[in-house]
């Protein structure tokens, strides 16, 4: 787990399942702003998810489905300029996080 907010950031169910479909390992960050680290075959490939702001899970979990589907869509709408290439940090907080 890591910090978050002041409190722990647990590497949610639902981002590990994402991690898995992509084949992809996540691990808490080693980097003290980020809130994951992505491996690909025990390399390093990029840190994601911004502390202090909320991702897809977060939302679900606090604010409920109607309101976590509005912030992915949002999301994917502010982001839609960078989260499609395969490999950057953008497409693994897109695709791991939202």
């Amino acid at each position: 787990m890591i910090i978050y907010g002041g409190k722990l950031y647990p590497i949610t169910q639902y981002t590990k399942e994402k991690a898995d479909d992509l084949d992809v390992n996540v691990q808490p960050s080693k980097n003290k702003n980020k809130k994951i680290d992505v491996y690909k075959d025990g390399k390093l490939v990029a840190s994601v998810g911004a502390k202090g702001y909320k991702d897809y899970p977060t939302y679900l979990k606090t604010e409920g489905k109607k309101i976590a589907d509005e912030r992915r869509r949002l999301y994917k709408k502010r982001h839609s300029s960078d989260r499609h290439k395969v490999g950057t940090p953008s497409y693994y907080a897109d695709q791991l996080l939202w």
